[in-house]
């Protein structure tokens, strides 16, 4: 079987992982067949011993290191759009979606390097039937129209993500069943080290980045969906989706920008998707398979500091693209639609918060990345065929 399912993982540090998630499927009948990985790195890392590990597992992928990766985009006619992708920065990852949308594959995982599957649970196996079957799952919404992936256990723990607005706590909390069949992404979630914004994790009484409190898999309930019109937080650490919602999912231009916003990437990047699939009645699918965080102990006060520029615009991006519903023609890709519409709502805020101007610099960024995206298509419908 050729691969249809591309692994992006950012790395610098833990690549070894690879390894428990190839383990993981053999173990589990998964066809690693179906698998090829994309490496995304720097320069300084050791890019010769990652395709040693690749290669000694028998699997298919590449490494891509910031050179490869410019080598790679010239290659394919985007070389004008380096700057969509941010140095030194996890939204490099979006790197992996302009390789996924210049290749065949309908599916691809986003894996973390902290993180490693949980053996007993078949973790792209799990991955795959939730974007592929129907079925009946939890539905769940509140008062404040955000959900809390953790809301299962929240009366013990009283934990909120990474990103999830301030304003948005203390919500009320009303669940159903409702039946999915067209998922779009499969988000898992995460045991051991919650996945925390830095103030939570301050006041959860840790100065080493990670958490005092810690989770089990009994901490997590049934899978279930965020209702139409109800965002969540969308973490890219161990989240599978389908190749059709690339145009909405650019990872943004964090950390590498004049305004020193970070660690928002795969948030927003959420809130457009989770738009996106409102407006287009499609689900995401929250829960399993749940992987584990190992996050290494590094200062809270260096996440503060890379979050804290962006926390007054996280608590209102998400109204100022609520409302987005444009038309969409017969010929025309709905998500790149929609994204365009979400990125005017940014290009013409009149964001008086503090670092508002980088909301115009995101939907400018936006607007390029469907730009490189139709011309990358464009190359490679260009490419002649094989004899």
């Amino acid at each position: 079987m050729s691969a249809d399912v591309c692994v992006i993982i950012p790395t610098i540090r833990e690549y070894e992982c690879v390894r428990s998630y190839v383990a993981n499927a053999e173990k589990h009948g998964f066809d690693t067949d179906r698998l090829e990985f994309v490496l995304v790195t720097e320069d300084h890392c050791p890019t010769d011993d990652m395709q040693a590990m690749l290669d000694d597992l028998g699997v298919e992928g590449e490494v891509f290191d910031g050179s490869r990766r410019e080598e790679w985009m010239e290659a394919n006619d985007v070389g004008d759009y380096t700057h969509l992708i941010p140095a030194r920065s996890h939204a490099q990852t979006s790197f992996g979606l302009l390789y996924l949308w210049a290749h065949d594959h309908p599916y691809a995982v986003f894996i973390d390097d902290d993180t490693l599957p949980h053996e007993d649970v078949d973790f792209f196996g799990t991955h795959m039937r939730n974007l592929t079957e129907e079925r009946t799952v939890e539905s769940v919404r509140s008062d404040e129209n955000w959900v809390n992936v953790l809301y299962h256990a929240a009366d013990e723990h009283g934990l909120y993500p990474r990103g999830y607005p301030y304003s948005a706590m203390d919500e009320t909390v009303e669940t159903g069943e409702t039946t999915v069949d067209d998922v779009v992404a499969s988000q898992g979630l995460w045991t051991n080290v919650p996945d925390l914004d830095a103030v939570r994790i301050l006041m959860d009484g840790d100065l080493q980045g990670q958490a005092e409190t810690r989770l089990t898999a009994a901490d997590f309930g049934p899978d279930f969906v965020a209702e139409s019109g109800q965002y969540l937080t969308v973490c890219s650490m161990n989240l599978a989706f389908r190749r059709e919602v690339v145009p909405a999912f650019y990872q943004l231009p964090m950390d590498d920008n004049e305004w020193s916003v970070g660690r928002f990437d795969d948030i927003w990047s959420g809130v457009f998707l989770k738009r996106a699939a409102d407006l287009l009645d499609k689900q995401i699918v929250t829960g399993d398979p749940l992987c584990e965080h190992n996050k290494a102990p590094r200062s809270t006060f260096d996440d503060l500091h890379n979050e804290v520029a962006g926390l007054e615009l996280n608590e209102h991006l998400w109204e100022l693209i609520d409302d987005a519903a444009p038309s969409v023609g017969e010929d025309e890709d709905p998500y790149a639609v929609i994204f365009e519409s979400m990125a005017d709502r940014l290009v013409d805020a009149e964001a008086d918060y503090r670092n508002g101007d980088f909301l115009a610099h995101v939907g400018t960024y936006m607007h390029d990345w469907l730009d490189c995206l139709d011309e990358l298509q464009t190359a490679q419908r260009s490419v002649p065929a094989d004899d």
